[in-house]
């Protein structure tokens, strides 16, 4: 259905009007016609008013149409203006289009095709104009909305690269904090444990049983403090970059025998057997033992640590690509699948209550994983719920130096280093080492 137009014509000539309202009329144009005659009335119709287009006689008696054309730009009123000339005012019209005028028409010219065409062709372009210019606008304001937002996301960064130097710093104080107080109380921890077990020695003191009892739980009680010190210092200097891998020849069988002879008396106190299942053709590694024995030392810890009854292996096996796997299984608690991703963060443990019956600073598998890591080697971890776990590390045979903690992410569990998997442990050692380069 074709749409009614409002159209307005101004001209002080009524048959001139007359000829413009006929032509539009035959040419069948659906409007509202209103007809005017001077540029006042006009231009107070046009503030009230919106038409579809105005036919504009160029020389009224108020005003010529130059003038009114400029009050209505002024006015922000836009609407399609057809300026209707005398013969010879060409120049004049071509001013007018200039000031803003859409099109001009010679009356002499004036004939229902030619205004209809005229008519069109000006709604049209003023319309191709307001959808431009809405188009502009939004543009214009998602501009400057943009411009806000980028203004804001630049506050925003600076406040973020702030607040990063401020925790860089914080970590940095921390650390050194971590590491001088464990520095500073290990020397006092040493001396207690010393004249401990110089006062247990039978040439230097006679001490009654209940006497005796008490200074073993003294010694026993330093000796787990030191260690907790030893912990925090390992972890303060890794996070800092300064701890180095210091390689040696070893023999990796007896590291091992000697560090489960050391255990074993705390496996004893909770009736568990420990069993060490080698299979090597050379045990001899190019490697750090200190750091290797202390990683046997968390992994027996904990293993002895969460497992209530049943035993506890430690198997050792020759790898491709000049490579070893040694794994410590338990038949522990075991450890859910959901706290995998948790378990080799720094002071993660799965119960983190104050009253949970596990103590520890929660250092000693982040440790382990950073310390193995800088070996160039990999963890991994079987556990199920209730049916105990198997730590595995890969390391090679042999590294290289200088090893520094300097580039290692010390204490991030992703990438390849470690692998996870929710399969019960407690299989045979031939089924559980089968595989050395499955992830498992």
């Amino acid at each position: 259905m074709e749409e009614t137009l409002k159209i307005l014509v101004v001209d002080n000539d009524e048959v001139d009007r007359m000829a413009v309202r006929r032509a539009l009329t035959k040419a069948g144009v659906r409007m509202e016609l209103s007809e005017l005659c001077n540029g006042n009335h006009a231009l107070s119709s046009l503030k009230n008013t919106n038409y579809d287009c105005v036919f504009l006689d160029y020389r009224l008696p108020d005003q010529d149409g130059l003038t009114l054309i400029q009050k209505l730009r002024s006015l922000q009123i836009k609407v399609p203006l057809v300026v209707l000339t005398a013969q010879g005012d060409e120049q004049i019209a071509v001013e007018l289009m200039k000031a803003g005028a859409t099109d001009y028409l010679s009356k002499s010219r004036v004939s229902s095709e030619t205004l209809a065409r005229i008519l069109r062709n000006a709604i049209r372009v003023h319309r191709a104009e307001m959808q431009a210019a809405l188009a502009n606008q939004q543009l214009r304001e998602s501009n400057e909305q943009l411009i806000r937002k980028n203004q804001e996301l630049e506050k925003q960064r600076q406040q973020i690269q702030l607040q990063n130097l401020k925790l860089s710093e914080a970590s940095r104080l921390k650390s050194q904090f971590l590491a001088t107080m464990s520095h500073e109380l290990r020397t006092p921890m040493n001396a207690i444990i010393g004249f401990s077990q110089i006062l247990l020695r039978p040439k230097f003191a006679q001490l009654t049983h209940q006497q005796a009892d008490m200074v073993e739980r003294i010694l026993n009680n330093g000796k787990h403090l030191l260690m907790l010190l030893n912990e925090v210092l390992d972890f303060s200097k890794l996070e800092a970059g300064r701890l180095e891998l210091k390689p040696e020849l070893f023999d990796l069988l007896k590291v091992i025998n000697s560090t489960v002879t050391e255990m074993r008396s705390l496996a004893e106190a909770k009736n568990l057997s420990l069993i060490v299942q080698a299979d090597l053709q050379n045990s001899v590694l190019y490697n750090d033992s200190v750091r290797v024995r202390q990683i046997l030392v968390n992994l027996l810890s904990n293993a002895i640590k969460f497992t209530e009854s049943g035993s506890i292996w430690i198997e050792v096996k020759e790898l491709p690509g000049n490579r070893v796997a040694i794994a410590v299984r338990d038949t522990g608690i075991g450890i859910a699948s959901r706290d995998f991703k948790h378990i080799f963060e720094a002071f993660r443990q799965v119960d983190q209550s104050i009253t949970r019956k596990y103590p520890g600073t929660g250092l000693g598998l982040a440790i382990i994983n950073s310390l193995v890591r800088m070996m160039g080697g990999q963890i991994f971890l079987e556990s199920q719920l209730g049916a105990g776990s198997m730590f595995k590390i890969e390391i090679p045979r042999q590294i290289s130096l200088p090893i520094t903690a300097t580039n290692i992410s010390a204490f991030h569990s992703g990438g390849d280093s470690i692998v996870c998997s929710a399969q019960n442990p407690h299989q045979s050692s031939k089924a559980s080492m089968s595989y050395p380069h499955r992830k498992l």
